[in-house]
This record gives structure tokens, sequence and C-alpha cells, in this order.
């Protein structure tokens, strides 16, 4: 009888482990998925604008750049110092606007399905894989999931 118990503990905590990571999105537990591009090439020293592309999981939204809200954290990209690319500015998409069920005059500015954030680089002679940082929070519409750094990988050649 026992084992038995301990088989049917470990089935439950197995199927709330997946519907977690169903929840939270991509089997890696993030929400967000970036898409492409995973690698560009730029004329070295000079400014350059890359389009990078995002998908939100089915059925869960991120909070835009500019959340309605002080208390809410909003999305955002940053490149790491010392890899031969400088982020000069992100250009972020609008939100849309989004109410819970439960308050429907409360809009909140999210991102939900896909979206693409400008990326102005100015990147150095030289291939550089560079680890950007997207900072997000991830909700559907009974919970919020905590704060999450996602890295986006984009090998970057300066020509």
């Amino acid at each position: 009888m026992r084992v038995l118990s301990s088989a049917a503990v470990g089935l439950v905590l197995a199927m709330w482990a997946m519907c977690a990571q169903e929840q939270a999105g991509s089997a890696k537990g993030g929400a967000v998925e970036f898409l492409y591009p995973e690698q560009v090439t730029v004329d070295a020293g000079k400014p350059a604008v890359v389009k990078l592309h995002f998908r939100v999981a089915e059925g869960m939204h991120i909070n835009s750049h500019v959340p309605k809200d002080e208390f809410l954290i909003p999305t955002t990209l940053e490149f790491p110092d010392g890899t031969g690319v400088k982020l000069e500015r992100a250009e972020y998409p609008g939100g849309g606007e989004f109410a819970f069920p439960n308050d429907p005059g409360s809009k909140l500015s999210v991102y939900v399905g896909e979206f693409a954030i400008d990326a102005h680089i100015r990147g150095e002679k030289g291939n550089h894989l560079v680890e950007a940082k997207l900072h997000y929070q991830a909700c559907n519409n009974a919970q919020c999931l905590p704060p999450r750094t996602a890295t986006v990988a984009v090998d970057v050649i300066g020509r």
C-alpha cells in the first residue's frame, strides 16, 4: 500500500510540474520565446537597426515597456558591456490594452502573441556573440509569474 501511495504522489507531482511548465510557456520555463534573427551582419562602427522578434506563450501576456501602473514590471532589453556591440537604444512596440475578466475597468498595456523590438546597435569589426537580456513579467488571467530574464543570443558580424 505504501508503494502505491508513493507512486500516486509521484504521479501527481509529475502532472503538476507538466502543468506549471505548460503554463509558463516554453520547455525552458519561459513565457517568451526569442524567434529570430540568430545572426546579423552590420557595417562596423556605423549605426544599424536589428529587429528582434519574440513570441509570448498562448494564454499569457507580458507588460509592455511602458506599463500603465508604476508597480508593474516593464519589458526591457539590455546588451552586456564588453561584447563588441553597443545597444544605443531600443524601440519597443506600443502595448495592446488588456483587462482581467474580474476587473474590466482597469486596462493594462501588454504584449501578446508576437512582437518585435528594434535594437539600434553599433558593432565593432569582427564576429561577436551577444547574449542580450530580455527582462519581463508574464501573467495569465489568474496569476503573474515571478519576473524573468531571458537570454537573447545573436551573432553580430561587423564588416
